[in-house]
């Protein structure tokens, strides 16, 4: 039994958490993988009725639980995720890009996975006023970090059916020290993993390249702020954010959600695409079933995946990937082809 803690968000959160749930427990009921789900709060909602955006009873439970789904949240992202990222010491964040049929992607042959650095860099928020018209940001980047997730990517990239490459994107031509280091602690450590190719690249050639010829790539790791925006991009060219899951993973626990937001405009009318929280429940289950050496999390996270990528191959899909179905309706056909 496996023991989830379901964040439900804001916006189409709540609506999307209906649909993991209903793919959980189809799961949980027949395919003999058990789950006891939680739902928890956080977020704008959670903020507005207990004063915090992540209340202490969420924290308690999820450190309680095996594994987290996250819903989207609302302008309180960041006191959410980035706050649990640090206290769970989520380091790895893993975003994978993959051309399902029958969708607006560049290529047909796009498949991989960026994994970027989640608690350094830019985003520690250490920020300052000089005088009314000057600000600076403080920017960390640690070997001890840098190497930790080359390392992670190396991992990545020997699980994977490809070539075995690791390609580290930095911008040391500008910024000598910082990526500088990122650059040599990369290359420190994937030159311990033998079968691995490494390459470097800097951040704007990657941008260019993630258009030009994206099946060119496996696995890209980088910094904090360049995986954020390069993550996105990638996204975008296999087709969306509705497509397009992501991990944060550390040592003991993961946190898994969609890389899209809780989008509010559309809250409420059932036309939001499920398929990034279903991915990120296929991602759940790797992670699960290689911690614990449990095939069978592993043979139905494949089986998940497959099951997706044959629904909207047949063209069953939500409004904003041409299609004309609800999210529960899409989210039934996934449920009655997965069993």
């Amino acid at each position: 039994m496996y023991n989830i803690s379901l964040i439900t968000g804001d916006g189409i959160g709540p609506e999307l958490s209906e649909s993991a749930v209903a793919v959980l427990e189809t799961i949980h009921d027949k395919l003999n993988l058990q789950f006891s789900i939680k739902k928890v709060q956080a977020g704008d909602a959670a903020l507005q009725q207990t004063g915090k955006a992540l209340p202490d009873e969420t924290i308690a439970s999820i450190k309680q639980s095996n594994a987290c789904l996250k819903a989207p949240v609302g302008e309180s992202a960041a006191d959410v995720i980035v706050r649990l990222r640090r206290m769970l010491d989520l380091y790895a964040n893993i975003r994978p890009s993959k051309s399902f049929a029958n969708m607006p992607a560049l290529r047909d042959d796009i498949d991989l996975v960026i994994v970027r650095e989640n608690t350094e860099d830019l985003y520690t928020g250490d920020e300052f006023d000089i005088d009314e018209n000057t600000s600076i940001a403080l920017r960390r980047i640690s070997r001890k970090a840098s190497k930790r997730i080359a390392k992670y990517a190396c991992i990545v990239a020997e699980q994977r059916n490809k070539e075995k490459k690791v390609t580290c994107v930095h911008k040391s031509n500008v910024m000598k020290k910082t990526d500088g280091l990122f650059a040599r602690s990369c290359e420190e450590e994937v030159a311990s993993h033998h079968g691995i190719t490494f390459e470097q690249m800097y951040v704007d050639a990657c941008a260019m390249n993630l258009i030009r010829q994206p099946q060119s790539f496996d696995v890209i790791v980088t910094t904090n702020l360049f995986g954020d925006i390069l993550s996105d991009e990638a996204a975008q060219v296999v087709g969306g954010l509705g497509m397009a899951p992501a991990a944060n993973i550390g040592d003991d626990f993961a946190l898994f959600e969609p890389v899209h937001g809780a989008a509010f405009d559309i809250a409420g009318k059932q036309i939001a695409n499920p398929s990034a929280f279903i991915l990120s429940i296929k991602m759940m289950l790797d992670w699960l079933g290689m911690k614990n050496n449990d095939k069978k999390c592993i043979d139905v996270a494949g089986r998940l995946e497959s099951t997706v990528y044959d629904t909207v191959k047949n063209g069953i899909k939500t409004k904003d990937i041409g299609g004309d179905k609800t999210t529960m309706e899409f989210t039934k056909e996934i449920i009655s082809r997965l069993v």
